[in-house]
């Protein structure tokens, strides 16, 4: 990603890998249950991690744990228990984010983004930052794949299926390792070179509290 490197906007700018695990009670936004991100910086010719942060959240007491939640994400009410609500973990992480600018970084950013506008009041910096979604990265880099989910993208690289898959901390590292490639490729075949190219291509806003319930109620993976 040399020619990313070398753009002063891009080379000051960290990068937010961020993945929320959910449950998506019927008729109501989805209610996260964990949170991960992991910090990169360019440096040295690629991007390295300076930090990271991973804490699960107690949902409201009328959302249930179902199975398939426990099969899927091995997270269980007895786990949720001693874990404190969203709102205080989302502001834990928001101060965290004292030297911007930032960029957050997801697959499917909608999700990610939706889920920090409802969480607005708590985390002011999250819900003001820009996201890069990989997800269009992938589809601008690789066309015609079939799927871009997440395992898709895995499975093309070669990355191995992390054992913790459907954690957001082991779905965070994984999608940092597909992010380098899909720079990586992107650059070499000159799709981007810059940070407002990458906006361009792959770019969300923020979503606006008011407009943050999302219709479809997609799950979080």
């Amino acid at each position: 990603m040399d020619a990313l490197l070398k753009d002063a906007r891009f080379a000051a700018t960290t990068l937010v890998v961020i993945d929320f695990e959910g449950l998506t009670p019927a008729g109501r936004p989805a209610e996260p249950i964990e949170v991960a991100a992991l910090t990169l910086r360019p440096a040295g010719g690629r991007l390295e991690e300076v930090g990271r942060f991973e804490e699960l959240m107690r949902p409201p007491a009328d959302v249930p744990v179902t199975a398939l939640d426990v099969r899927l994400k091995g997270i269980t009410r007895r786990m949720l228990s001693s874990a404190v609500p969203a709102a205080e973990v989302m502001a834990r992480l928001d101060a965290y984010l004292t030297a911007p600018p930032y960029r957050l970084v997801a697959h499917h950013a909608s999700t990610e983004a939706g889920i920090i506008a409802r969480q607005a009041e708590h985390c002011p910096v999250l819900a003001a930052t820009p996201l890069l979604d990989t997800l269009r990265l992938a589809k601008a880099v690789v066309p015609g794949l079939g799927s871009y989910g997440l395992d898709a993208l895995l499975g093309h690289y070669g990355v191995p299926r992390p054992a913790g898959r459907h954690r957001a901390m082991p779905d965070v590292e994984v999608t940092a390792q597909v992010l380098a490639r899909l720079l990586d490729e992107g650059c070499a075949a000159g799709r981007w070179r810059t940070l407002l190219e990458l906006d361009a291509v792959a770019g969300l806003r923020p979503k606006k509290p008011s407009t943050a319930v999302e219709a479809e109620q997609r799950p979080l993976f």
